[in-house]
């Protein structure tokens, strides 16, 4: 596998957990109560600050040839 291609699987990897993120704060916020509301928040939180790192190192690790 090429490294362009593993690039683009792994921003394809931050993207799904961007995502998924936006859903579970969806539910944590209006359509769950009590532990499981706390429980998503911060899995929804942890997903959103891995999805950003990951980014953030696809995006300024530089052009593959």
């Amino acid at each position: 596998m090429s490294p362009a291609l593993l690039k683009m699987w792994i921003s394809f990897i931050g993207m799904g957990c961007m995502a998924l993120s936006l859903v579970s704060l969806y539910l944590s916020r209006y359509k769950l109560k009590g532990v499981f509301k706390l429980l998503t928040a911060v899995i929804a939180y942890i997903l959103m600050i891995a999805a950003g790192l990951i980014i953030f190192l696809v995006v300024f690790s530089g052009p593959t040839t």
